[in-house]
């Protein structure tokens, strides 16, 4: 089996579930702004971009103050609205412990991704930190990708991104890497199903014995 020297991570449904977090952040914007209750599913539909872009478009002249607005309710609710997921600090240390090179290639902005990461302590295990403000495009396209492949001069063979979506697994395909599905947070979990993936992990154990199956010890 391959022995991956690099690992890119998407972030949300993938290191944490921070689904809810999401939806109950857009809704407080939505309803004090708009006076209009989004729904779960309008909200996904919104998916891809930056929050900074989806928020520009929705709120036009006030953007400034809902963009100010987003980010305290987003951060001031993270701990009681995000859910960790059992075994992914095991993950993440037994990759970093073994010499591992990590990164993460998120959609999300900076602002929020920082928080996040920051908040679950997982910060220091990632040597770089690719958000939708640091791609020209945003998933499926591989921008964030091939700025790892091509700064750090990898062996496309060896590289892995893992991800929930099926943007990351088009990102990831169109880049020439492996790809691991997570299933077990994946709010596009039946269309993943569908696709032609041959890594899907169903829980964080499935995934922590993938890599030790991959030589990490």
């Amino acid at each position: 089996m391959q022995n991956y020297d690099a690992y890119i991570f998407d972030v949300d449904g993938t290191l944490a579930s921070t689904n809810e977090l999401i939806f109950e952040t857009f809704r407080f914007v939505s309803n004090k702004y708009l006076g209009h209750d989004p729904s779960d599913k309008e909200i996904i539909s919104l998916f891809g971009p930056t929050e900074e872009f989806i928020l520009r478009e929705m709120m036009k002249e006030k953007y400034d103050e809902a963009e100010n607005d987003y980010f305290i309710f987003y951060e001031n609710n993270h701990d009681k609205l995000v859910k960790t997921f059992d075994g992914m600090d095991e993950v993440l240390k037994n990759l970093f412990e073994n010499n591992k090179r990590l990164f993460v290639f998120t959609g999300k902005g900076r602002k929020s991704t920082d928080i996040t990461l920051k908040r679950l302590g997982y910060s220091d295990y990632f040597e770089e930190i690719y958000s939708g403000d640091d791609v020209k495009d945003h998933k499926p396209s591989p921008d964030g990708i091939n700025q790892i492949l091509e700064k750090h001069k990898f062996d496309k063979k060896k590289v892995i991104m893992i991800g929930d979506a099926p943007v990351d697994f088009h990102a990831a395909e169109d880049a020439g890497v492996d790809f691991g599905a997570v299933m077990w947070d994946s709010y596009a979990k039946e269309r993943l199903e569908l696709m032609n993936i041959k890594n899907k992990f169903y829980s964080v154990e499935e995934l922590l014995k993938f890599i030790n199956k991959n030589g990490e010890r």
